[in-house]
């Protein structure tokens, strides 16, 4: 039987009932954009209307069962700090052979005339959250691919070892990126305590591109789809040029609420590494050749 026939409200009206704990009735449903991997509903229901994202790859295929685990853990640690707007995780599990996640249904509005400006001094805000070690307690994921978060005392060693160099590695392992541009990455190790400032770990969203910052009802922005941990809070912002989509307003509000040391532009594409790498091993070979322009810069 076709899911997206008989069987999708009923779908719906059992993983609501084990979030809820009490029957749901489902009045409607439609599909919004669940990015690449996942599919995603509005589900408007007698409890009030949620965002209900799922998958049901096969794990010879590359499901990972505690995606939406590790997501859930990473909202929730964005929501404790009361910084910007997150989504109330509401429950997520497995049904059979579909994995899920239950969330608030954000209601999109227009920006208000201070939307940028929010933004900057509101992200500010959650990079002030700190902890002694870069990393995190849960590993979790960016996209699809893992993202290993070892805690770890120094921040250059963190973004060496547990963002460049799976990546690359990977990448290398693919066929994706040569031997050539692999040693040269490996040589960049000894020179990023020279290149980078060393600052205490912040608290960031992770995978912070302009698809990721929504408009909620009140005009204000919200924030979904993290790859939360503790980094260098200069690669959140480096991450948000390398697709664009960002006012300048937002640079300067977020200059002015927690000042960048001077150079940050020179540093952008050092940062930028990471989410190229993870494009390369996502999307393919299309991306290489702004890695190999960085490492040639440096």
């Amino acid at each position: 039987m076709d899911f997206w026939g008989d069987e999708q409200f009923s779908f719906f009206e059992s993983i609501l009932f084990s979030a809820l704990g009490h029957p749901v009735q489902v009045i409607e449903m439609q599909f919004v954009s669940g990015g690449n991997i996942n599919t995603s509903a509005q589900v408007f229901s007698s409890e009030g209307v949620f965002f209900v994202k799922w998958n049901q790859l096969e794990e010879s295929a590359g499901e990972q069962p505690d995606m939406f685990a590790s997501e859930a853990r990473g909202l929730d640690l964005l929501r404790q700090t009361d910084a910007l707007h997150i989504p109330q995780v509401i429950g997520y599990g497995r049904l059979l052979d579909k994995s899920y996640l239950i969330l608030e249904y954000i209601d999109p509005g227009i920006p208000d005339k201070q939307y940028w400006e929010t933004l900057g001094q509101s992200l500010a805000v959650l990079h002030s959250h700190t902890q002694p070690t870069f990393g995190l307690n849960f590993e979790n994921y960016i996209g699809s691919l893992p993202q290993t978060n070892t805690p770890t005392p120094n921040g250059y060693d963190f973004f060496f070892d547990h963002r460049l160099l799976p990546q690359a590695g990977l990448a290398l392992y693919k066929g994706l990126l040569s031997r050539p541009t692999y040693d040269a990455l490996l040589r960049l190790r000894q020179l990023l305590p020279n290149l980078l400032p060393n600052e205490r770990p912040a608290l960031l969203h992770g995978d912070l591109w302009s698809g990721n910052v929504l408009v909620n009802e009140a005009g204000q922005p919200a924030l979904v789809d993290p790859a939360v941990y503790y980094g260098f809070r200069e690669a959140e912002l480096a991450f948000t040029k390398l697709f664009a989509g960002f006012d300048d307003r937002f640079y300067e509000a977020y200059h002015e609420t927690f000042p960048l040391q001077n150079g940050f532009d020179e540093r952008v594409a050092i940062y930028n590494l990471y989410p190229l790498l993870v494009h390369v091993n996502l999307f393919g070979s299309g991306y290489v050749s702004g890695v190999e322009r960085i490492l040639k810069q440096f």
